[in-house]
């Protein structure tokens, strides 16, 4: 059996008619292909068991061998070799062609590869095959020329002019002459030459055809195999053919083109054999050369075949195309068993890493594991019987299926996966019911809401499965977003809610300044009445033994609620007691004001004080990030699964609910209307008389509306008591924000209309008042875009994932340092004034590239290849070191992928990034999970011209795709100062000055300036407001300028939209689409002048002409936009399977191209483990080298402690 591990490399080539002869098992020489009576393959036909194998195992066509016992043995009656039926998938068949035929690929793909190779047009090549027109062969000694195309009436005057000393000959046969009498080495000489002289479009056609040629030299290719002689017929198991009810059969579309294909072989062989006319053959011969390019590509010349019903017949290149071809459809998206899906429901008292299978469908997923376990039991006596039981369901079924599914993990999935944590692994237990219960923290990383989601559940089989579900897929692993390292699984809606409320202060409340001895004790007090939660007490901080008091603080009284004393039960001992939600409490103590010495009047010193505000959202994300950081996994998980344990206890106790009597209008909002609506007589006034334009008049009416619903905003927010529930629910960050109250309350303002633009008419009402019908029917335009913009948006952002992960997923950890000797420079990201990443966020899990020294002192803050982490970073940036140089992603030298040092901390883990983690993959994912929360719209401002600046979603794209950004900004490509900004003939005309030469540039009339006359530029600096064309920067600053700008860019589109983006993914997907380098002069060197190549290869066949003291090459960087990028990939098998497949393949095939196998889809593609994580071939290779453990094995991995112990 061949083993796919065992592969080193994929190669594709032409095949020889020879070599398809060899692979074939018999020649198909009739058109049938069963007999409807017998319903057996007819003999020579598309089906014939002789040539393809027995369709019974172990049977042969006529009958005389059945059995296993006959084994190999060839039919002497029937000609049938007894086997399996299954090498009926595999065996390959031939036609031999009457007459040659071209390949349409070869001959119709664009461009031409056979026209580059004959220096032939198309049109030409076409009129040739298709026998509309003679081609000369062979001049003799005419005055023609070779190639020359002659029509019917030509070819004859000549034939009589000259006689027979001339060859010219029609259709497939010519051309395959000609391409046999091409000498490649000859021709890509003289190419050569030519490129040293030739310009513009003669230089370009060179070009391509030397690539073409220099492709047939080096592959092995003979250029005549693009004309088939013998045409392959795949497996018929590959085309099958099956009976319906009722007696019909339904077939291949292939096999009525196969069909097509020999009648027509089969009709010219005859007319061959009775020597019919020229006129007769050639016809048949053009028929027979159609019949082949509709099944080899149908539709792809002229009109396609249709079958019944008109519709086109799918040919063999439509069965490889699109989302349902073979390479997607089959070869990446496959099917599994051991699955089951269902609704999910809330399992409020899970742990982190559990979930609740229902009872049915575990044993239905553990049924092999139950059936085994009831045979070892002695429960059942044999397999057959086991299984009987298992479907009468006997009760002790169930006590086996709960020892079975111990210790057993299941992955847990939900559609749409956008990025690694839309699969997770749980420990199963069983519930009732037939819905999935789900832990509600994790509903965050799967995106998931009760209201009717459904998952599916998968079984891990072998025991390496198990161990990386239970290692790296445990949903109490996964508590960090790989996308920023932030924690994932923060609580949310009720559980913030409750926690909010639990830690209230209230003034005068119910027993405040009261004095307990210990939390115990208050808690009694709360349980009895006499306290309230929020009621403001003080404790013995002795008794809370937490670590973080210093020995005076233990001995003192700590003012608190009761509600804080509950709160920090959850946390760790050796944790700070969070008394206010402060960094300074979280990182590093209580502070100092809230101790006071035991003999205090505890209540006057409680009058004294303010309210400390509760706990938010925010906060508590902020606790469990820093209990991560100190405790790591199991801790956290614990304190996890406390805090949303309280979150729901204390929200069903406050009985927090929102009532029409909590929706307070405001008093004075007439007011404001009324004022507001008298500045906007005003400006119509002024419009009316002609002071201001139309523009104009519609800009300020807009704004003056906006302040109306802001000012209403503010005064809402500030007179509402901070008791309403509203408010709270808002305030704590558990549902809706400042925005929808003042819909609720105050008025819902300005609405768009389709177009995008605002609409200046306000809606004045709010819902608790109502709104009119004219009110109402404004805002239907808005809430429907809205909609439709959702759906729209969904399918793009997912399309955008689709290409980021296919251009970056061979980039995975391949070594631990790469020895680069570059770094990169960072600092704050500003826009203007506004701040878009601070320096800190830059610097947190990277490692330095140069020696970092505190500005004043000189001390050494940072060596170099050291990690900088959170505190590092902390300290860096408040000493005022403004830039700091660290290794990236964008200055690695490794070859396909990175190392670990320009990487620098995982994400999602907080530590050291692995060898073999695919960080391509995590990087591609990062951007496109987000995409869906940008926004779709292009943001009108109105009035001025050309001022459309895109956002969101769509410039996004711009950015990856490379493309010419809308509203482009103007270019300095000097340094130097601005002299002059003039208006000439209604465009601008801006004039730098350099140190050198001056240069002018033009921008469009009512661009908005960046610079005014005197300001210093430098080469690469915007002159005018709106988006940079990064290919003008790439010529201009060259590949660091280009890198620095997209990845701000990136980062300005997402951090606007408040999503936070590691940097270091961003820089990925721009290395990505910076690995070429476009030819200019090849030198001395093999390269070819105008092809793209990888830098590395560049650089070698550089170092190899220098070392042997020959010219090098000269090139240029080229930025690829991301699709462009993946299909440029050394590996055909993943280009073929992203786009344009038939191109792909064309040209991989032509080149001979070997896939050496290094990306993730190849190999998933070919069926082997994927290179990365534990496939790695550093990982697979291991020997256990002795039987002791060392030392670093025994220590097990780090396991939530609950699992440990079960």
């Amino acid at each position: 059996m061949l083993d796919v591990n065992n592969f080193e490399y994929m190669k594709i080539g032409l095949a020889s008619p020879d070599k398809i002869r060899s692979w074939s098992y018999g020649e198909v020489k009739k058109p049938e292909t069963i007999n409807y009576r017998t319903l057996k393959p007819e003999k020579d036909g598309l089906f014939c068991e002789r040539i393809f194998g027995p369709t019974k195992d172990w049977e042969c066509h006529c009958g005389k061998y059945k059995r296993v016992r006959y084994k190999g043995i060839v039919c002497d009656r029937c000609g049938v070799e007894v086997t399996k039926a299954k090498v009926r998938r595999e065996r390959m068949g031939h036609l031999e062609l009457a007459a040659p035929v071209s390949h349409i690929w070869y001959f119709k793909g664009i461009p031409s590869r056979m026209g580059l190779v004959l220096d032939m047009s198309p049109r030409a090549l076409e009129e040739v095959i298709y026998f509309a027109a003679y081609v000369v062969t062979d001049t003799g000694d005419t005055a023609l020329e070779k190639k020359q195309l002659l029509s019917e009436k030509e070819y004859r005057t000549y034939r009589e002019k000259y006689g027979n000393t001339f060859h010219a000959a029609m259709g497939a046969e010519a051309i395959r002459k000609l391409l046999q009498g091409i000498d490649l080495e000859g021709e890509v000489e003289t190419l050569k030459e030519e490129l040293k002289t030739a310009q513009g479009q003669r230089r370009t056609r060179a070009i391509k055809r030397l690539e073409v040629l220099e492709s047939f030299r080096g592959s092995g290719n003979d250029p005549s195999w693009m004309i088939l002689d013998v045409l392959p017929v795949i497996p018929p198991e590959l085309r099958p053919m099956v009976q319906l009810d009722g007696g019909r059969f339904a077939t291949s579309d292939l096999n009525d083109l196969y069909r097509r294909v020999i009648n027509r072989n089969n009709r010219l062989k005859r007319l061959l054999d009775l020597g019919a006319p020229t006129i007769i053959v050639q016809n048949e011969k053009r028929m027979l050369q159609e019949a082949v390019d509709a099944l080899i590509d149908n539709g792809r010349r002229g009109r396609p075949v249709t079958g019944p019903g008109n519709r086109p017949l799918k040919s063999l290149s439509h069965m490889l195309k699109g989302k349902q071809g073979r390479f997607r459809q089959n070869l990446l998206g496959k099917r599994v068993d051991y699955s089951g899906r269902s609704v999910i429901v809330v399992g409020p008292s899970l742990k982190m890493y559990q979930v609740g299978l229902p009872k049915e469908m575990a044993l239905e997923l553990f049924k092999p594991f139950v059936m085994r376990e009831l045979v070892d039991r002695g429960l059942a006596h044999n397999i057959k019987s086991a299984k009987r039981k298992i479907e009468r369901i006997h009760p002790e079924v169930w006590d086996v299926l709960e020892d079975v599914i111990k210790e057993h993990p299941v992955l847990l999935n939900r559609a749409p996966t956008l990025h690694r944590l839309g699969i997770q692994a749980f420990e199963p237990t069983l519930v009732e019911g037939r819905a999935i219960r789900l832990h509600p923290l994790v509903c965050t990383a799967y995106n998931a809401d009760f209201d009717g989601d459904q998952m599916a559940v998968h079984v891990p089989l072998s025991a390496e499965a198990q161990a990386e579900a239970r290692i790296l897929m445990l949903a109490a692993q996964n508590i960090l977003n790989p996308k920023d390292g932030k924690p994932v699984v923060t609580p949310s809606q009720d559980m913030v809610l409750g926690n909010y409320y639990l830690t209230l202060e209230r003034e005068d409340a119910i027993g405040e300044g009261k004095v307990f001895k210990d939390t115990e004790e208050a808690l009694i007090a709360y349980q009895n009445g006499y306290v309230h939660l929020h009621t403001r007490v003080a404790v013995y901080a002795g008794s809370l033994q937490n670590q973080t008091f210093s020995q005076e603080q233990n001995e003192q009284l700590l003012l608190t609620t009761v509600g804080k004393l509950i709160f920090n039960e959850i946390l760790p001992e050796s944790f700070p007691y969070i008394n206010e939600p402060t960094q300074e409490n979280l990182e590093k103590a209580t502070p100092e004001m809230y101790f006071i010495p035991r003999g205090t009047d505890v209540k006057e010193e409680i009058k004294k004080r303010d309210i400390v505000a509760p706990f938010k959202k925010g906060i508590l994300g902020d606790i469990i990030a820093e209990v991560f950081k100190r405790f790591k996994i199991s801790e956290t998980s614990k304190m996890l699964d406390r805090m949303k344990d309280l979150g729901f206890a204390y929200s069903t106790k406050a009985g927090i609910t929102v009532g029409v009597s909590d929706i307070v209008v405001l008093p004075e909002k007439q007011k404001i209307l009324d004022e507001a609506q008298e500045k906007v007589d005003k400006v119509m006034k002024q419009f009316r008389r002609g002071l201001i334009t139309d523009d104009e008049r519609y800009d300020r009416v807009i704004a003056i509306w906006s302040a109306a619903k802001d000012d209403i905003q503010e005064r809402l927010m500030k007179s509402l008591d901070p008791t309403n529930p509203i408010y709270m629910m808002s305030d704590s960050g558990a549902r809706g924000n400042a925005s929808n109250f003042t819909q609720l309350a105050g008025m819902r303002g300005l609405m768009a209309n389709p177009s995008g633009k605002i609409i200046e008419l306000p809606i004045k009402s709010s819902f608790r008042e109502g709104l009119t019908v004219l009110e109402y029917f404004i805002s239907t335009h808005g809430a429907r875009k809205g909609l439709a913009d959702t759906a729209l948006k969904t399918a793009d952002s997912g399309y955008l994932t689709r290409r980021l992960v296919d251009v970056a997923q061979d980039v995975i950890v391949r070594e631990d340092d790469c020895g680069t000797d570059r770094g990169l420079e960072v600092e704050s990201l500003t826009e203007g004034t506004e701040m878009i990443e601070p320096l800190i966020d830059r610097l947190i899990g990277r490692i330095a590239f140069k020696t970092v020294r505190h500005p004043e002192s000189g001390e050494v803050m940072a060596k170099r290849n050291e990690l900088i982490t959170e505190d590092k970073a902390k300290q860096i940036v408040d000493a005022g070191v403004e830039k700091v140089v660290i290794r990236s992603v964008f200055t690695c030298s490794t070859r396909h992928g990175v190392c670990k040092k320009c990487y620098g901390r995982n994400l999602a883990t907080g530590s050291e990034v692995e060898v073999g983690e695919a960080v391509g993959i995590i990087a591609a994912q990062s951007i496109g999970e987000p995409g869906t929360q940008l926004t779709m719209r292009t943001f009108h401002t109105g009035g001025v011209a050309g001022d459309d600046i895109t956002q969101g979603l769509p410039r996004i794209q711009e950015l990856f795709e490379a493309r010419n950004p809308k509203g482009q900004a103007v270019i300095s490509e000097i340094y130097g100062t601005v002299e002059d900004v003039a208006e000439v003939k209604d465009k601008l005309e801006i004039t730098v000055q350099g140190e050198v030469e001056k240069r002018s540039y033009t921008a469009p009339y009512g661009a908005r300036m960046k610079v005014s006359i005197g300001d210093s530029v430098i080469a690469g600096d915007a002159l005018t407001e709106g988006s940079i064309d990064p290919k003008d920067l790439l010529k201009i600053q060259g590949m660091e300028g280009v890198e620095a700008y997209l990845l701000k860019e990136v980062q300005k589109v997402y951090r606007m939209q408040g999503v936070e983006i590691g940097d270091k993914h961003v820089e990925v997907m721009v290395r990505q689409m910076l690995r070429k380098i476009r030819v200019h002069d090849a030198g001395d060197t093999d390269v070819l002048p105008g092809s793209l190549l990888e830098i590395h290869q560049f650089k070698e066949a550089n170092q190899t002409a220098l070392v042997e003291g020959e010219q090098p090459a000269v090139g240029r960087p080229v930025l690829l936009g991301i699709t462009k990028a993946s299909l440029e990939t050394d590996s055909f098998l993943s280009a073929a399977s992203f786009q344009e497949t038939t191109r792909v393949l064309t040209d991989a095939a032509i080149k001979g191209k070997r896939d050496e196998l290094l990306g993730l889809k190849e190999n998933v593609i070919i069926g082997k483990l994927v290179p990365a994580g534990t496939g790695m071939p550093r990982y697979r290779s291991i020997e256990p080298a002795s039987d002791e453990l060392t030392e670093d094995m025994k220590s097990a991995p780090e396991q939530p402690e609950e699992i440990t112990q079960s």
